[in-house]
């Protein structure tokens, strides 16, 4: 089972990857970081994106529709999909067996990239990230 490195090294692999990143969504602290950073600065980008993906894991208005019984402890969102003119951004929630709040971030160029393939790469990533 792959670590931090060994996981963002994968993610580098994927077509169109700009950069990426493992990012705690609750401090906004990096965990580790590849290749370039929009605006040059990955704890800045980390910091950024964890705004994000806490606003995404801790509203009710995200989780899926039929979950009655969410309570907040566990991540009721599996992705984040941010595009713009030039790339994709795309943030992925890192299931543990402990209270976790890890993500991916991968920066995808969007002529050169495919969403589809990395959002399911991401998840097969994620599923075997060990953190520890």
């Amino acid at each position: 089972m792959p670590g931090i490195d060994e996981c963002l090294l994968e993610a580098m692999r994927l077509p169109g990857a700009r950069g990426a990143s493992v990012v705690d969504w609750t401090s906004g602290l990096a965990l580790g970081t590849v290749g370039d950073s929009p605006g040059g600065d990955h704890e800045t980008t980390a910091a950024e994106a964890a705004e994000l993906a806490r606003l995404a894991a801790e509203h009710r208005a995200f989780a899926p529709e039929d979950d009655a019984g969410w309570s907040g402890e566990a991540c009721p969102v599996e992705d984040l999909i941010i595009a713009n003119r030039d790339s994709y951004h795309l943030l992925r929630f890192v299931p543990t067996t402990f209270d976790s709040s890890v993500f991916l971030h991968l920066w995808l160029a969007r002529a050169e990239g495919n969403l589809a393939l990395a959002r399911i790469r991401l998840g097969e990533m994620a599923g075997r990230l060990v953190l520890g």
